[in-house]
């Protein structure tokens, strides 16, 4: 049985973005983009994401390109009620931040047994299903 892991923006961010005291971090959110593992992401991410690279001022053209490659190379969770309740739950009950909470809930309702994030706490578990590892 293979595992199953979800994806937060700030892997994303880190393989399109490069500035000098972050090309560690790139290098490793690539690797980790590059194997053969289809990831899962939610709508979120791919909201997040569109969301930083605009900022920085990436064209239009580019960020929808980036972002319809994420979505062809990884299953989509979508954020619906059932996610923003359970996100809520998992914010009072591991004290993460709201959006931290959706990202935890999207990942448990998509059956991942691993979230790859830099935000929040490496190694922790959540419902003794969930493990979060800090790949970078």
């Amino acid at each position: 049985m293979s595992v199953k892991a979800f994806i937060d923006t700030n892997i994303f961010v880190y393989a399109a973005i490069q500035t000098p005291d972050s090309i560690a971090k790139r290098e490793a959110a690539v690797a980790l983009l590059n194997s053969p593992t289809r990831y899962v992401v939610s709508t979120q991410v791919l909201n997040e994401f569109t969301a930083v690279l605009l900022k920085k001022k990436f064209s239009d053209e580019l960020v929808r390109a980036r972002v319809a490659s994420i979505a062809n190379e990884c299953s989509i969770a979508v954020v619906e009620m059932k996610t923003i309740w359970l996100g809520w739950d998992l914010r009072q009950r591991y004290n993460l931040s709201l959006w931290d909470s959706l990202i935890v809930a999207s990942a448990i309702i998509a059956k991942c047994s691993i979230l790859y994030t830099e935000d929040m706490q490496n190694g922790l578990i959540i419902d003794n299903s969930l493990h979060i590892v800090n790949p970078l």
